[in-house]
């Protein structure tokens, strides 16, 4: 059973929000993944380098304006940037969790958690 104040966090793999499980009540302070999956796939070299593509990508841009992720995975690899499509946006929910950017849906920023569909990813304001 869920209550209303449970205690939360961001997988430091897939960015998105996940909330306290009583299989972690003597171990909480130590999680920091979400699921086995996203432990055993922690971010590295390569995932950086899309966060630092997604941040000098917009620092291109004027304040305010929005990049797509596909931006993002065309600039990366241009002849095969579907494969990064989920990685750019993983990418852009860890710098959300780091408060430098961002995601929007219609103009209005939404929670990267529960976001689906099209999104775009912009400069903090």
């Amino acid at each position: 059973m869920r209550t209303q104040n449970q205690p939360s966090k961001t997988c430091a793999t897939c960015g998105r929000r996940f909330e306290w499980r009583r299989a972690w009540k003597h171990s909480w302070d130590e999680v920091k993944y979400c699921s086995q999956r996203c432990r055993r796939s922690k971010p590295g070299h390569r995932d950086r380098e899309i966060e630092r593509a997604i941040v000098a990508l917009l620092s291109e841009r004027a304040r305010g304006a929005s990049i797509c992720p596909s931006d993002v995975a065309r600039k990366l690899a241009p002849d095969d940037w579907r494969p990064l499509m989920e990685p750019v946006r993983q990418a852009a929910r860890r710098l959300v969790a780091a408060g430098e950017v961002e995601i929007t849906q219609g103009g209005r920023p939404v929670d990267p958690s529960t976001a689906r569909g099209p999104i775009r990813i912009r400069l903090r304001r």
